[in-house]
């Protein structure tokens, strides 16, 4: 009996644990970047005309065809959405494992077991204990 509830309480406590690092990953992929650059606006009604600028101005500021073309080459995106790919499957990996280990716990606490549901609540209270500085340096 006794084993059984120390195992339940590491349970839960890697069930806390495994919530953290699921955030974490979640912070750390970073959001998806721009295909074509934005193009300077032309005008604004806080600036003055083009006319009062001269026309070599207003040439400057206007987009080109090669300012509107993609600098960056082909085949450096491919590993990226390969990573992001990646990252994904991981993050669906975890959810999985965190679903199907708070299901299994709650059927533990579901046997009406006093002894089993305190290794619960006690792993989840140190998991949570333990976990929350992590949280903090995200």
């Amino acid at each position: 009996m006794v084993l059984s509830v120390a195992v339940v309480l590491l349970l839960t406590l890697f069930y806390e644990l495994l919530k953290v690092w699921r955030v974490r990953l979640g912070s750390s992929s970073a959001p998806p970047q721009q295909l074509f650059p934005v193009p300077p606006l032309l005008h604004s009604p806080y600036s003055p005309s083009p006319e009062c600028q001269g026309s070599s101005a207003a040439l400057a500021s206007s987009p080109s065809e090669s300012s509107l073309a993609p600098t960056e080459p082909h085949s450096t995106t491919a590993p990226s959405n390969m990573n992001r790919w990646l990252l994904h499957g991981l993050q669906t990996a975890l959810h999985v494992l965190q679903v199907a280990l708070g299901y299994m716990l709650m059927l533990c606490v579901m046997s009406y077991n006093t002894w089993i549901f305190l290794g619960v609540i006690i792993g989840s209270v140190l998991g949570y204990f333990i976990a929350f500085p992590l949280l903090g340096q995200i």
